[in-house]
């Protein structure tokens, strides 16, 4: 009895700590994508440049607006194995601002 509640525990810790690494790309996927845009990098190969650093599945927008970009990055994240597939997913998302690079 006490052993399968243990497992259980032990597997939604390592479900928090795969969503903790999946909040860290999503961050970091926005503020590629953001310097890149504000470099003047072209659109279409600074969102490709986030998605190298995204987990499969995200989605990026980016919107520049005037002096900067807004760079915005979600996915969505499922409990491990089907054993939580119950539950809802949880969104990730992470929001980057880069001021435009002079000419």
């Amino acid at each position: 009895m006490v052993l399968p509640a243990l497992a259980a525990v032990a597997l939604g810790l390592v479900w928090l700590l795969s969503l903790a690494a999946t909040q860290v790309r999503v961050v970091d996927a926005a503020r590629e994508t953001a310097r890149a845009v504000a470099r003047d990098d072209a659109a279409g190969s600074a969102t490709a440049l986030g998605r190298r650093v995204a987990p499969d599945g995200s989605r990026i927008t980016v919107r520049e607006d005037g002096d900067t970009v807004v760079v915005r990055v979600r996915t969505e994240v499922h409990g491990p194995g089907g054993l939580f597939g119950f539950l809802p997913g949880v969104d990730v998302r992470a929001e980057a601002v880069a001021a435009r690079e002079p000419q």
